[in-house]
């Protein structure tokens, strides 16, 4: 009997990679209705990157010979259902796309409805999810599988494919990740179309989850309102200098320390980061600490930040008394907190002025409002043991409550109780309105009871969102286009802060109750609460549920985010507000931590035992995908962690290798792989360095039983063969230099796990560690063959950037090279690369280089001054003055000069980040990231000029 060949899917042959990412990447800067609103969760994935390979592991390669004919030919008949936004280039309804224009084939037309798919405005369209839903269904034979993210963290992938129509199901150990998920998921469908019960208007038609997002607003006022009443003494209003009273929107605080130098006098001096307020131009303001003898105060001052407080008196090695000058040590600022002798002091009010921020001094009445806060309640859940990402607890701070100001713990169990009063009054409203009680949330209920705990759900993510901008480890955001709060979770990490950052939860900036309460509640009338969905609490480890689901996951990344420890930051709110709701939800006292799947070394007892622990529960988890999973599709799995050891056999990651061990000893064989845009590039973690800014989709199948073994010697060969292919393709699609070692795991273990195992010489196993250094080998390889397409005088520039840098060296060093290379130092100097005097050469700095550079007048054009003349003009003026560059560039002689000029991005930024030169290297990154946007410059560019000339050879003609 002999086994049926499965179909290839989509995601296995091909994808629309640049509309995808140019999707996901314009997502981040949408805030209003998107799921990641509803509550915090660490490294979602875009939903655009979600939606787009759901779709494309369900639907087949319509060029694929086996695909079904009703699919291919509904391929044939797809064109572009709605108008864009670009004014310029609308796109009219009915028209075939980008794709289909260029090359009118199936696969084409297909790769135009993925681009028109993942933009946002369609997230809600009907006509494109259900023509989405259609052409799954033709290539499922009419019956789409359940999907399953079995560590749906944020709810991301779940959500995306209830929004395609099918099936959705979600776990996670976490009961936070799972609160989010129920949210997302499971409680929209079952209300759906349902009328607000608050507004009993007849003919009021609600369509979705309207009528719950509806309620969710009202008792949201209710509670706001009720709250106001109750504990609006404690936040005072603020009086300008006009007189008039205006609404605080914070109060900065400065810990203090009583300052070790006698002199001082015991006085308790301030610990601040940073003095400025507003940095906005023309409005700067900054707080300046005015001494007199052993006291001081703060006064708040107009002007830029003047040079003597531009450091603050606090810093990464210690402090320095303002009284006295003297400095001191972070292990005595340490002591002090642990001896509970740390105190704070008011630096400044803010305040909502006329339409800008009012920077107001520090009051006493300010002081005892504050002071006079006594709460009743407070968690007393430990912080977690893990100082790489929870430092806290170094100066004092060991439990959550101790990251709450009195003031905010007394607002935040108000509107704790007051989520418990607004289900009460709910479900009075519902039954008034004629809906039976039914039974509870969590047994499937859907009548009063339920909904009105379904609305306490949406109210308790609310209290427990504005938690993260609402504790005494917020800071000020002075930037120009913030001049706001900044959240405990500007990094994934609880971190000391110094001067700290007050909300006012009734006022009308961004992270408090009002706002909050708006952002929640139209995430629910967005999401599409279309199919029934499930989100359970299990362990990905122990089972899947339910067997025979599509896998498409994002699963933890070894060491980077330790969730547990993290989510205990909400999940004591969460538990005081929802635990009537979900018992076992919230029936322990914290997030469970010892099954995590996660590496922490500090929790598992030491880095090897970490090591193995992830390692086991991860290879567990996916033999539980490959063999419980639906096996007529594939699985997807997304993956980011940056390969940072190097070790003398060459670069790996602990973390990459541990995580291919797991899925390659599972039994899967990674099939296809796609790197997908996924990160902010000005996340915190991503400034001033060289952080991720993709993920890698592995696509993977149970790997055959009667694979075959292969050599060393073979899989090197074979390596090298197809690597080259992989990368050309890579960098075509505008992948970041950054991403290109990243990127290139997937190829490389593409080729590795095809195989039952690869043999070394001695007939041993090679580890997946040694083909990470092996792959990454051969990308040096390829990238350093790069140059064997460039002009002489860059190849003399590259290899002399290097080894020296843009330091000096000896002529004679030069005279060597420039002779292996083919040139003379002389005519690489004539090209303008290099100064060469006294017997030292060196490379000529973007700055030296000649501004105006015409490459099409210059008689030795290279493509180091291309690259350089690009990166210097990206950087100063940005992409569309690189772009007019770009179109002299395609214009000169020597045409290839712009592709040259790419790859050599790729080149030297492998360089700089070998040799540590991370702020060189980020110029060459941010070059490639523009490239797309400077390429459509230089081709509206190179149309002006075409129409210039045409213009002046219809008047040559007129004349004539």
């Amino acid at each position: 009997m002999t086994t049926q060949p499965l179909r290839r899917k989509l995601i296995e042959v091909a994808l629309p990679l640049e509309a995808i990412n140019a999707a996901s990447a314009r997502e981040k800067s949408i805030r209003h209705g998107h799921p990641s609103t509803l509550h915090l969760w660490w490294a979602r994935r875009p939903l655009a990157t979600a939606r787009a390979i759901l779709f494309a592991q369900l639907v087949d390669d319509p060029n694929d010979a086996g695909a079904p004919a009703e699919f291919v030919q509904a391929c044939r008949e797809l064109t572009i259902l709605t108008r864009g936004n670009d004014k310029d280039h609308p796109r009219v309804p009915g028209r075939p796309g980008t794709f289909a224009t260029a090359e009118d084939t199936p696969r084409n037309r297909l790769f135009d409805f993925i681009a028109e798919l993942v933009e946002w405005e369609n997230t809600t369209n009907q006509p494109v999810l259900e023509q989405a839903n259609r052409l799954i269904r033709l290539s499922t034979g009419g019956t789409p599988p359940p999907v399953l993210d079995p560590f749906s963290g944020g709810c991301t992938i779940p959500l995306e494919a209830q929004r395609l129509g099918l099936e959705a199901h979600g776990s996670d150990l976490n009961p936070v990740a799972v609160m989010i998920g129920k949210a997302s998921i499971e409680i929209p469908p079952r209300f759906a179309g349902r009328p607000a019960v608050h507004t009993r208007m007849k003919g009021s038609t609600f369509h979705g989850a309207q009528g719950l997002a509806a309620d969710v607003r009202h008792y949201g006022a209710w509670m706001k309102a009720e709250a106001e009443a109750r504990i609006g003494h404690l936040y005072p209003k603020a009086r300008l200098p006009d007189g008039k009273e205006a609404t605080v929107i914070a109060w900065l605080w400065a810990r203090t320390v009583a300052s070790p130098d006698p002199a001082a006098g015991g006085a308790h001096v301030p610990l601040v980061r940073s003095f400025a307020l507003s940095t906005k131009k023309g409005k700067e303001r900054y707080v300046e600490p005015v001494v007199d003898g052993n006291t001081y105060r703060f006064v708040v001052r107009h002007g830029k930040l003047p040079d003597h407080l531009q450091e603050g008196t606090v810093g990464r090695t210690g402090a320095r008394c303002i009284l006295t000058g003297t400095p001191f040590p972070l292990t005595y600022i340490r002591a002090e907190g642990k001896a509970g002798r740390m105190g704070t002091r008011l630096m400044a009010i803010v305040a909502e002025g006329n339409r800008q921020r009012a920077y107001l001094d520090p009051t006493e009445e300010m002081e005892q409002a504050a002071a006079s806060a006594e709460p009743q309640w407070k968690p007393e859940q430990p912080l977690g043991n893990d100082p790489r990402a929870i430092t806290a607890p170094n100066y004092g701070m060991t439990t959550f409550g101790d990251l709450f100001t009195p003031r905010q713990l007394v607002a935040l169990t108000t509107f704790s109780d007051l989520v418990a009063e607004a289900r009460e009054r709910v479900k009075a409203d519902a039954l008034a309105a004629g809906m039976p009680e039914g039974q509870p949330l969590r047994e499937g209920g859907n009548g009063a009871l339920a909904y009105a705990e379904a609305v306490g759900v949406y109210l308790g993510l609310v209290v427990s969102r504005t938690t993260e901008r609402n504790n005494n480890m917020g800071t000020w955001d002075a930037s120009p286009s913030k001049e706001q709060v900044r959240g405990i979770f500007a990094r994934q990490a609880i971190s000391m802060n110094w001067d700290t950052a007050e909300g006012n939860f009734f006022a009308s900036s961004s992270g408090t109750i009002g706002p909050s309460i708006d952002w929640v509640a139209k995430v629910v009338e967005m999401l599409p609460a279309t199919v029934a969905g499930s989100e359970r609490q299990l362990d990905a480890a122990a089972r899947l549920v339910p067997p025979k689901a599509v896998i498409s996951t994002d699963p933890p990344y070894y060491d980077n985010i330790g969730y547990a420890d993290l989510s205990d930051f909400f999940y004591v709110w969460l538990r005081r507000s929802l635990r009537s709701t979900y018992p076992d939800l919230f029936g322990t006292m914290g997030v469970p931590k010892r099954e995590e799947l996660v590496a922490n070394p500090f929790r598992q007892g030491g880095k090897d035992a970490s090591e193995q622990f992830f390692l086991k529960g991860m290879t567990q988890a996916m033999h539980n995908m490959a063999t419980q999973g639906n096996q007529e599709y594939p699985t997807a799995i997304y993956y980011a962690f940056k390969q940072a050891e190097t070790t003398g056999s060459g670069v790996s990651s602990t973390g990459w290798a541990t995580f291919l061990e797991a899925v390659i000893q599972a039994g899967y064989s990674i099939n296809g792989t796609w790197p997908v845009r996924s990160e902010l590039s000005n996340r915190m973690r991503g400034q001033g360095s060289n952080a991720l800014a993709t993920s890698i989709v592995m696509v993977c199948r149970p790997r055959p039983q009667d694979a075959p073994l292969t050599t060393r010697t073979d899989f090197l060969r074979e390596l090298r063969r197809s690597l080259p292919t992989a990368l050309s393709a890579l960098t075509a699609s505008n992948l970041l230099p950054v991403d290109m070692a990243q990127a290139s795991i997937g190829p490389g273990m593409a080729v590795y796990s095809r195989y039952r195992d690869v043999l070394e010489s001695d007939g041993s196993r090679m580890p997946v560690r040694v083909a990470l250094q092996l792959i990454n080998a051969a990308l040096d390889e390829y990238l350093a063959e790069q140059e064997g397409h460039l002009d002489s005088d860059t190849r003399f520039a590259v290899t002399w950037f290097e080894t020296h840098g843009l330091e000096e060296a000896a002529y004679g060093d030069a005279e060597t090279l420039a002779t292996a290379r083919g040139v003379s130092v002389a005519g690489v100097a004539e090209a303008g690369l290099i100064l060469s005097r006294a017997g030292k050469v060196r490379l000529k700095r973007r700055d030296e280089l000649a501004a105006g550079w015409n490459p099409q007048a210059d008689k030795r054009p290279t493509a180091w001054e291309a690259v350089q003349h690009l990166a210097r003009i990206n950087d100063q003026e940005g992409a569309d003055a690189a772009g007019r560059l770009m179109a002299q560039l395609q214009a000169s002689a020597s045409g290839d000069l712009a592709d040259s000029a790419r790859q050599l991005a790729y080149r030297l930024y492998g360089i700089c980040e070998r040799k540590g030169w991370s702020s060189e290297g980020q110029v060459y990154n941010a070059l490639v990231a523009s490239w797309g946007q400077a390429a459509e410059a230089a081709a509206r560019a190179e149309a002006e000029t075409a129409d210039a000339r045409m213009e002046t050879l219809l008047e040559q003609m007129g004349r004539n």
